[in-house]
């Protein structure tokens, strides 16, 4: 009831969370919940896994519901289209109590008979708490990564828990985390796949692009400033892929803007906050080639099967990207320049302030994506 070495945050919401959790719920236990607290690119790796799920735990596709973020609700109809969705706003869910706790309710009224949390680099006030509402009689989930600040409200949880799966020492990447973590629960080795996702045959509107017309996708954005590749250098392929004959759309979502576009050449279009994730992954989906920082795009881009190059930086390399041999499909290509500082968990030193690019990401050269882009275009 009142463990000790908790954040004064997380007292801040213990009473709505144990209201919550002990509200009476007038229906049979049934299926599973599924808690997905993740970023766009987050969903994409463990989106493939899912399809495992009713196997691995003796249940029905069409009774497991997955608890996901408001930032991939438009979506959700088509990529998750054999499985229950409830999404909510991760960030409000963080800070407002109120809204914190009606979302904890309609959890809580799911009823389900199993929750379950396979996240890695996730938070304990929001997926695990989420799972702990839930009031599910059996609990699975997966070892996260503990720091000493956040290491009293994960053992809290993780006490609360049925199984404990361990999923591999820092960095195994995401994809084979999911894996690991479905082959201990099923008792048998369940071979990692690459990522991917249906999506519907919508080409993009005349007003993007002219039908028929061959086209790149250029996502110089990031919500992160640190890993914005610097525009210069999109700038400098859309130049050269324009005078491929090719058109260049540079897209991001509103507010990634990292500066001015140069759309003096006609064959190069600002799209730039013009389009809805839908019609984002419309347009990835019929380009002959999709260039991106470490972002969501870029994962969504490589699930639709479409020739996808993404410049890398260092803050936990390995863990989303690269993608490992065996899980990294042919047209998907990773360029990034090593460094000894790798692996800082995007806690840069180097940079002056929070709005520059970090010094791993600047380093890429033009050249090294081109040639990668080469090799993509070449082999269409």
């Amino acid at each position: 009831m009142f463990p000790g070495g908790m954040r004064r945050r997380w007292w801040l919401f213990r009473l709505f969370d144990l209201i919550a959790r002990n509200m009476p719920v007038p229906k049979t236990r049934r299926g599973m919940l599924v808690v997905r607290m993740d970023g766009i690119g987050d969903m994409v790796l463990f989106r493939t896994s899912l399809d495992h799920y009713a196997e691995a735990f003796g249940v029905d596709r069409a009774d497991i519901t997955v608890l996901g973020c408001e930032s991939w609700d438009a979506i959700t109809a088509e990529v998750f289209r054999d499985y229950k969705v409830l999404t909510i706003d991760e960030h409000t869910f963080a800070r407002r109590p109120l809204y914190r706790f009606w979302v904890s309710l309609k959890v809580r009224a799911l009823n389900p008979a199993v929750s379950v949390c396979d996240s890695y680099l996730r938070r304990a006030m929001m997926a695990d708490s989420l799972v702990w509402v839930s009031g599910a009689p059996k609990v699975v989930s997966s070892l996260p990564f503990i720091s000493e600040r956040t290491r009293a409200e994960y053992l809290y949880y993780l006490s609360q828990a049925d199984q404990i799966v361990p999923t591999g020492d820092y960095p195994t990447h995401e994809v084979v985390r999911h894996y690991n973590f479905l082959s201990t629960v099923a008792g048998r080795e369940i071979k990692p796949e690459a990522p991917k996702i249906r999506w519907r045959e919508n080409r993009p509107p005349e007003n993007f692009v002219p039908q028929g017309t061959p086209y790149a996708v250029l996502n110089p954005g990031s919500n992160e400033y640190g890993r914005r590749w610097p525009l210069a250098k999109y700038q400098e392929l859309a130049d050269r892929l324009a005078a491929k004959g090719l058109f260049v759309l540079f897209v991001g979502g509103r507010g990634e803007r990292p500066g001015d576009i140069n759309t003096g050449n006609p064959h190069i279009i600002d799209l730039m906050g013009r389009t809805e994730l839908p019609q984002l992954l419309d347009l990835m989906n019929y380009a002959e080639l999709v260039i991106s920082n470490d972002t969501g795009p870029a994962h969504l881009s490589i699930a639709l099967g479409t020739s996808t190059v993404v410049v890398v930086g260092g803050g936990h390399f390995g863990c989303f990207v690269p993608y490992p041999e065996g899980v990294r499909p042919d047209h998907a290509r990773f360029v990034y320049q090593h460094m000894d500082c790798y692996h800082c968990f995007w806690n840069c030193p180097k940079r002056a302030t929070k709005f520059d690019v970090f010094p791993c990401v600047a380093a890429v050269e033009t050249d090294q994506v081109w040639a990668e882009v080469e090799q993509l275009l070449g082999s269409d």
